[in-house]
């Protein structure tokens, strides 16, 4: 649980490990990062900000729960584009983003389907923590086995827009004001 706790991203800047100051005088060159360490896919997005680096991708085929229980894939969910938020109960940039998650599934009906996909190892913790938080558009789907975070290698929150067709649009890591102007812009497909 404790690598899953680091994943969470708290919007701040990675912390160096303590024998790395003692590996560099004052005044050296620090190295770049080794291949391994660097991203295939360039430089982070900034967290908050749109990345379209994964534009076009397919939709995961990986399965979860519906809130109905059924187990699902994205496929179920071809014809209307599908704004998946990965999130946790333990989580706090997740909890904080999630009243303007729902608003904007409130705002958006049916023409966006809005998946709030726990990533939590606990399922039995998502249905109290789901009650007291009192949404009204949005219900909990379960993924216990965290396919998608481990499977799409991010950080939660993330919340990836896919097409009608099951394609990428773009991805967002970290919290975001779903609510607001910029996510408006952002899903007009």
């Amino acid at each position: 649980m404790a690598a899953l706790a680091g994943g969470c991203d708290r919007q701040s800047p990675p912390v160096a490990q303590g024998n790395e100051s003692a590996n560099v005088a004052a005044g050296d060159e620090v190295p770049p990062p080794s291949p391994d360490e660097a991203l295939a896919s360039g430089p982070a997005a900034k967290p908050g900000s749109f990345d379209t680096s994964h534009r076009g991708e397919a939709a995961p085929d990986f399965a979860f729960q519906d809130p109905a229980g059924k187990s699902v894939t994205l496929a179920a969910y071809r014809g209307t584009p599908v704004l998946l938020n990965l999130w946790a109960t333990w989580c706090a940039p997740c909890i904080k983003e999630m009243p303007s998650l729902d608003a904007l599934a409130v705002r958006e009906g049916a023409k966006l389907q809005v998946i709030a996909l726990s990533q939590d190892l606990d399922a039995a913790k998502v249905a109290p923590f789901w009650a007291k938080g009192g949404y009204r558009a949005i219900k909990p789907s379960l993924d216990p086995k965290i396919a998608f975070s481990t499977g799409l290698g991010v950080n939660l929150p993330t919340t990836i827009l896919y097409d009608a067709a099951g394609k990428e649009v773009w991805r967002v890591s970290g919290a975001a004001e779903w609510d607001g102007a910029d996510a408006a812009k952002a899903l007009a497909l």
